[in-house]
């Protein structure tokens, strides 16, 4: 996977096409939720049942692959988020590519749902470097489920992300992933051995303390939460606190949910080194985004308290500043 280009010229095309069709940018799911509920099932390409893993890996075409991932909430109110996303495609991809804050993205893109409820708690697409992302994001079902209380399968997916994913950036360069959930509540306590052999297939022997399974996928990515306004739990304190103890100024409040690509490009730029936090902004104005006020106060606790993505020789301190972590 991630051997091709994004295009902006086909993104546009490709849009233009399926508008004069009918086809809705999420077709998938429009097909599946004319159907009983009892028949939703994740699409073939985004189901993480049975998959080794998902690679993000050098190529002729890419020799210096950086992996991004982004996880989105589809439950409730979060539902929109895919949507807004699949229209920001092309900031994203400009910000990374034209700006220069990354020579080699690959991007996944996946979905969390409610294992205790849900038809479709997790999707998983593959790390890409072109217009196949589209295909990622047009094939998710977005459920709208939960469970009506302020926790989702979050864990669930981080389980995958830290035992089923390889990354060149890691295995050849020493230098950790990126990966973004963008939602509004909390994980579960733990990760469940039954939940993760229902929907993975991993015969796993127990249950896994949260706590565990963050230090775990902290070997492998720099973990940041975003919270955007208009989510249902937006303001909840409890929400905010609980990810600002786990993950700090990684923390990131949005309060424009149409900011969310650019928010994330800034942040891989700043955490690549390539810019600061005044750059990153006036890229955004430079390239006409009217976001960059929304983006600045995400991300101004982040530049002032860390810096630069961790390089990895060994294992990291994931408590922080240790050795082997390269800080501003």
């Amino acid at each position: 996977m991630g051997s091709s280009h994004w295009s902006t010229d086909a993104y546009h095309a490709r849009r233009a096409y399926r508008a004069s069709r009918g086809i809705g940018e999420f077709d998938y799911h429009d097909t599946s939720t004319r159907a009983p509920r009892s028949t939703w099932k994740v699409h073939p390409s985004l189901d993480p049942h049975g998959v080794d893993v998902r690679e993000s890996r050098d190529s002729e075409a890419h020799p210096n692959s950086l992996a991004v991932s982004v996880l989105f909430d589809v439950t409730g109110s979060m539902g929109g988020v895919p949507r807004v996303l699949q229209t920001k495609l092309p900031d994203l991809f400009g910000l990374l590519l034209r700006k220069g804050y990354v020579e080699d993205p690959q991007i996944l893109f996946g979905a969390i749902g409610d294992a205790t409820c849900d038809r479709v708690p997790l999707q998983i697409g593959q790390f890409e470097s072109g217009n196949e992302l589209e295909d990622d994001l047009g094939n998710l079902l977005l459920e709208g489920g939960g469970g009506g209380q302020m926790t989702e399968s979050y864990e669930l997916a981080m389980y995958f992300m830290a035992r089923h994913t390889t990354l060149d950036c890691l295995d050849v360069r020493g230098r950790r992933g990126y990966l973004f959930i963008v939602g509004d509540e909390m994980p579960y306590g733990a990760v469940k051995a039954r939940e993760v052999r229902e929907v993975i297939g991993d015969d796993l022997s127990e249950n896994i303390a949260f706590p565990a399974l963050l230090d775990e996928l902290r070997r492998r990515f720099e973990v940041y939460y975003i919270m955007p306004t208009g989510s249902a739990h937006f303001r909840n304190d409890e929400v905010r606190g609980f990810w600002e103890r786990h993950l700090g100024q990684n923390l990131l409040l949005l309060d424009d949910l149409d900011a969310v690509c650019e928010t994330i490009a800034v942040t891989v730029g700043l955490g690549e080194e390539a810019i600061d936090l005044e750059e990153g902004l006036r890229d955004l104005s430079d390239s006409g985004s009217g976001v960059g006020e929304a983006v600045g106060k995400a991300l101004r606790p982040l530049a002032r308290g860390r810096g630069a993505v961790a390089s990895v020789p060994g294992v990291a301190d994931l408590a922080g500043d240790g050795p082997g972590v390269d800080r501003l």
